[in-house]
C-alpha cells in the first residue's frame, strides 16, 4: 500500500553534511520524497510539534536541540513507506541500530541520532500537516 510519511533530517546530521546521504538512502529504498523543505524550527515550532511528549523528562532538551540549527522536514511517499522509514532509521539508540540504518551511520547518541520518523498513520497524516499544506505536497 503506497502511503506518506514524514521524516526529518535533525539538527545534528544537517551539521555533518549527511543530507545528501540520508536522501539517498531513502531514495534506494523506494521512498520517493514528494514535498522538502529546510528551516530553523524556533523553539515554539520544536514544542508544538514534539506535544505529545511534554510530560517526559526529555522534551525540554529534545525541543531545545531541535531548534539548534537548520533541519529537513520531508515526506516520503512508497509501499509501507511509514514501516520502510522505521527500518531504515534504525533503533532510536544509534549504539543498539542495526549497521547499515541511518542513525547507526549518522547518530551520536539517544537524543541526537540523525533523524525522526512518523510512526503510525495517524501520526504521519498530523506530522506531515504541521509543516506542509496540501497544496505543497507534489505526489
Amino acid at each position: 500500500m503506497s502511503e506518506r510519511t514524514l521524516a526529518i533530517i535533525k539538527p545534528d546530521a544537517v551539521k555533518k553534511q549527511a543530507i545528501g546521504d540520508i536522501i539517498s538512502q531513502y531514495e534506494q529504498a523506494g521512498l520517493r520524497p514528494v514535498a522538502m523543505r529546510m528551516l530553523v524550527m524556533g523553539k515554539g515550532i520544536a514544542e508544538g510539534f514534539y506535544a505529545v511528549h511534554r510530560a517526559r523528562p526529555f522534551f525540554d532538551s529534545l525541543c531545545t536541540f531541535m531548534s539548534s540549527g537548520p533541519v529537513v522536514v520531508l515526506v516520503l511517499k512508497g509501499e509501507n513507506a511509514i514501516k520502510k522509514n522505521r527500518e531504515l532509521m534504525g533503533a532510536t539508540d544509534p549504539a543498539k541500530a542495526d549497521k547499515g540504518t541511518i542513525r547507526a551511520k549518522h547518530g551520536t547518541n539517544i537524543e541526537y541520532n540523525a533523524v525522526h520518523g512518523s510512526d503510525s498513520p495517524e501520526t504521519a497524516r498530523v506530522e506531515i500537516a504541521y509543516f506542509f499544506p496540501e497544496m505543497s505536497v507534489v505526489g
